[in-house]
């Protein structure tokens, strides 16, 4: 009977999406994340140098 009680609930966690869709949403958030950030650090670095050249400029 025990046997039998583990064997259901494993079947019953394989066949359950619930918690699959939020890992699936987790590791989507992550990957989004992680590319606005680098895409953040990289503009910022280039906006940086970019207003400094027209700082630059204006002064001459």
């Amino acid at each position: 009977m025990g046997a039998t009680t583990v064997i259901a609930t494993i079947r019953q966690l394989w066949t359950e999406e619930h918690g699959q869709d939020v890992a699936e949403y987790a590791v989507m958030l992550a990957v989004i994340l992680v590319i606005v950030i680098g895409t953040v650090r990289l503009i910022g670095g280039n906006a940086n140098n970019v207003f400094s050249q027209v700082q630059s400029q204006m002064a001459n």
